[in-house]
């Protein structure tokens, strides 16, 4: 029996392109990628659906070090999807003779996005993978050459399908046939392709030259504002947001509350000058429950110590969030 890897990214057509070639009686492994941007758990929900085993795969630092300087550029954000795609694919050829698996599958869909999958782009994408003759994509297999897969018999051309575009109907009738139930939205799971958390990254990229994996889960969560180079200011939404931000904190970060009303938790994580603690402050009081209040006292000390430094400030003016905020 035929053996393949399916690349299982946790979207719907990874996980019909891994179907379709089981549906031909070959064996298939899910393989899942997870970095600093990106986790396991669609795919893991994903393929239980449709009843595969998965294999995680932790890459997060190569690919870290790939996201600060693709090859081939990042897309509309710091999305690099072509670098990306093909070092999956590299990782994925090199556990063929481990796994004693015959090729590899991918869910792409020609022309389903401009930019990284195009002809041009899918070409590349196996070209640089090093595996450029075990790439097989079953969703769009017939309007693309054949491969050697289908030449040597593995694979039944005719059973592949030829989707092309960015349509949906083919996809979610496919779906429903196979009683697959819960897949999310097409533009979900990767943090590189969310415009606000691009921005943030980019800017401690500037500013870091160390960037720790804390530091890339702190740019998941709250407002974000830069005042000065050595330090960065950060204000919670909700009380949520709160309980995320204190499992990351370190004992030298900074802690704003206000005083006498219940409101954002703010921390500067790095090191602050007089300018960034004041403004710290008046972002505390923006958004706080007293914000209409003239002045406001606002408590700040180090993380897990006693908040006993207070400043009072007016509350920070929407030309200064404009000015410092990072987005």
């Amino acid at each position: 029996m035929a053996k393949a890897l399916a690349l299982i990214s946790g979207g719907l057509d990874s996980i019909l392109a891994a179907k379709l070639v089981e549906e031909q009686g070959i064996e298939v492994i899910g393989l899942c990628f997870k970095s600093y941007f990106f986790n396991e758990e669609n795919a893991v929900r994903m393929t239980k659906q449709i009843g595969i085993p998965l294999k995680v795969i932790d890459f997060s630092e190569v690919h870290f070090e790939m996201v600060k300087n693709p090859k081939h550029g990042h897309g509309k954000n710091m999305n690099p999807c072509i670098d990306c795609h093909a070092l999956m694919m590299n990782y994925a050829g090199k556990l063929l003779d481990e796994l004693k698996a015959d090729f590899i599958i991918t869910g792409e869909v020609l022309n389903q996005r401009p930019m990284s999958q195009n002809k041009g782009s899918l070409n590349v994408v196996k070209k640089e993978s090093g595996f450029a003759d075990k790439i097989l994509r079953p969703l769009s297999a017939k309007v693309l050459p054949e491969t050697q897969m289908e030449l040597d018999g593995l694979v039944d051309r005719d059973k592949l399908l030829g989707l092309s575009g960015r349509g949906r109907k083919d996809q979610m009738e496919l779906a429903e046939k196979w009683n697959i139930k819960e897949y999310p939205s097409p533009a979900g799971g990767c943090k590189l392709t969310e415009p606000n958390y691009s921005k943030r990254l980019k800017d401690i990229l500037k500013y870091k030259k160390e960037v720790l994996e804390r530091d890339l889960n702190l740019l998941k969560i709250g407002r974000h504002f830069r005042v000065s180079e050595g330090c960065k200011i950060i204000s919670t939404r909700t009380f949520e947001e709160g309980e995320e931000l204190k499992v990351l904190l370190m004992e030298e970060d900074l802690v704003f509350l206000a005083k006498d009303y219940k409101g954002s938790m703010v921390v500067i994580t790095g090191n602050a000058g007089s300018e960034d603690i004041e403004m710290a402050a008046k972002i505390t009081a923006r958004y706080c429950k007293g914000r209409m209040e003239e002045n406001i006292a606002v408590r700040y000390g180090k993380y897990k110590h006693p908040l006993n430094n207070l400043i009072e400030v007016n509350q920070a003016s929407d030309e200064e969030l404009d000015k410092y905020m990072i987005k």
